[in-house]
């Protein structure tokens, strides 16, 4: 038995268990695996292990996440230490254990080498382990908060305003999408943090609250915007609330050199080239992670072609709908190219903005050299594109070998 599933086990016996995470599945494993596990590997993005009180007893809950939707599976415990057991030796290259008294993180490079590393959590309460539970956020609603009474979104005791409950959802979706790559960052040392066009940021305190307030993590968050006022704003609101390691600067996102590392480039609505500009950036800093969401989509809405098309070219809606998949798949794909894996998802609901796509990718060691892809190349030449703008600043900075224009 390997040394996550006997934790896993001891923290389940012992009721210390709060949630075990498996994440990074080995797709290239897939076509070796047993029938039974060639679908988990396609769909599933990472597997919630936690305890839950049924009327039968105690069992734990298996949530498989895949895109779109989640699949529950209830097994008990000696079931549930050989579930953990087979999917962490051969299907899932991460692990990360959360207890009432440690945290343990097991990662599987490519190489097959294990490297594990056990914390102390800034917490010690256990989850709560009902079946339908209310809804359970990063931040909960009803425990003061001090960055979200100071930005308003709650109260002095610590109650989410009615009209601002939409903003506290997107702060908690937003933290929920970092926690799913916290393994990604390194386990130890100061967690850096690039976030160009930060504005208000409202998301940049929250992320500084992930990392140090939640998990006790020291950082080093740089947030990035062009105005001036905005920046020295948000500067009095960190000191006010004794934010350790953040700090706001002004400055343009092509011009800005961080002095260490990056592990998380974040670009929020940066418009048009300028997501292209950040994810770049990005790149070329070997940043571990990198979140984006797009705005407007105008370079290649301007130079779509193909007759084909002329259904959706001819309406001025459907154009700019399809310009935004297809550039946004286009950096997908380059992003992949240069060794990330990349997931294309839902922010927030459309019911609040129609730009709600967020692009995260997250570095993958099994991409060893840098190059542009095949399909990038396929769609440029099926829709009459020149290289994009990601494109092209991806062949000056990390891949100068490669022709763009092939």
């Amino acid at each position: 038995m390997n040394e996550l599933t006997t934790r896993f086990q001891t923290a389940a016996s012992s009721d210390s268990l709060i949630q075990l995470v498996l994440s990074h599945p080995f797709r290239d494993h897939a076509e070796a695996s047993p029938e039974s596990d060639k679908a988990l590997l396609a769909a599933v993005e990472k597997i919630v292990v936690r305890p839950v009180e049924l009327k039968s007893g105690r069992s734990f809950q298996f949530t498989y996440g895949e895109a779109r939707r989640e699949t529950h599976r209830n097994l008990p415990l000696d079931e549930a230490v050989g579930e953990v057991e087979r999917l962490i030796t051969g299907l899932f290259r991460r692990g990360h254990l959360f207890t009432t008294e440690f945290d343990f993180t097991v990662k599987v490079k490519a190489s097959g080498k294990v490297r594990a590393h056990q914390f102390s959590p800034s917490r010690q309460k256990a989850a709560p382990t009902d079946h339908n539970r209310k809804k359970q956020y990063l931040i909960p609603d009803g425990t003061p908060c001090e960055f979200l009474q100071e930005i308003g979104v709650m109260t002095a005791d610590g109650n989410v305003r009615k009209q601002k409950f939409d903003k506290f959802r997107q702060i908690n979706r937003y933290l929920e999408f970092v926690e799913d790559v916290y393994e990604s960052f390194p386990n130890s040392g100061p967690i850096r943090v690039v976030d160009f066009g930060c504005g208000k940021s409202y998301l940049t305190f929250a992320l500084h609250h992930l990392l140090n307030r939640i998990h006790g993590r020291k950082v080093d968050i740089v947030g990035l915007d062009l105005k001036a006022d905005v920046v020295e704003h948000c500067n009095e609101i960190a000191s006010k609330l004794g934010c350790d390691g953040l700090r706001f600067e002004s400055g343009d996102m092509a011009g800005y050199s961080p002095l260490e590392s990056v592990d998380l480039s974040v670009s929020l609505h940066a418009c048009d080239k300028a997501t292209d500009v950040a994810l770049a950036r990005a790149v070329e800093w070997n940043a571990k992670v990198i979140f984006a969401v797009p705005c407007c989509h105008h370079e290649v809405a301007s130079k779509l072609k193909t007759e084909f098309l002329s259904p959706i070219m001819r309406r001025g809606i459907l154009k700019e709908r399809f310009a935004e998949l297809l550039t946004d798949s286009l950096r997908a794909d380059l992003l992949e190219g240069c060794g990330y894996r990349t997931q294309v998802l839902e922010f927030i609901s459309l019911e609040h903005t129609p730009k709600n796509i967020l692009i995260r990718a997250t570095q993958d060691s099994a991409v060893s050299s840098p190059a542009i892809p095949e399909s990038v190349k396929a769609v440029r030449s099926t829709f009459g594109l020149e290289p994009c703008e990601l494109e092209r600043l991806l062949v000056q900075s990390i891949c100068p070998e490669q022709d763009s224009a092939t």
